[in-house]
């Protein structure tokens, strides 16, 4: 079983990686739009990887924090972010594939928006389960922090039972009910 650091280093190596898949796919994206506006009209798919990018920037960011803070909230919001990214990455995908249909001189760069949008549904899948992964080890690690107080606790009432002697007659305890023994 991967240790919690490994998993942490993982996390946030992934989560640079979508930033940088982010920026690439916007940057990607409005060359491709100012190429388009040469040519003919913008159709509606032309901007999508702009959006993916946004997508797969935020979530790269949510990803980092995640990494840093390790709450439940902030676990469920990057979850939210990557299923968020993964969806903007496969309408990315679809909305490219379907302009790629066309003939024009943009072919290199549907390409590699299409070859973006995969690589960014591949990290947010990725960090979804990583995410899972460390909230199931951060939860085994407050339950083992919490049976360790637990036990800690009952040994120190024990401790006050024991303590509780009065002129050195010692206590038996029944039922939680202290009794002096004769």
């Amino acid at each position: 079983m991967c240790s919690s650091r490994k998993i942490l280093w993982s996390l946030l190596l992934l989560s640079v990686v979508e930033v940088g898949l982010g920026v690439a796919s916007i940057v990607l994206g409005a060359v491709g739009i100012n190429w388009v506006r040469g040519e003919h009209p913008p159709q509606q798919g032309d901007a999508s990887p702009v959006w993916s990018g946004l997508c797969f920037l935020v979530c790269g960011m949510c990803g980092v924090l995640c990494a840093r803070k390790r709450t439940g909230l902030i676990m469920i919001l990057f979850s939210a972010c990557c299923i968020c990214g993964l969806i903007g990455g496969i309408l990315n995908f679809q909305f490219v594939r379907a302009l790629n249909k066309r003939p024009d001189s943009m072919r290199s760069i549907h390409l590699a928006a299409m070859t973006l949008a995969c690589l960014g549904i591949s990290s947010c899948t990725l960090s979804t389960w990583l995410t899972c992964r460390l909230a199931s080890s951060e939860q085994q690690r407050m339950f083992l922090e919490r049976e360790h107080s637990l036990h800690h606790s009952h040994e120190m009432t024990e401790k006050e039972i024991l303590d509780n002697s009065s002129n050195g007659i010692p206590q038996i305890s029944y039922n939680g009910h202290t009794t002096a023994s004769p």
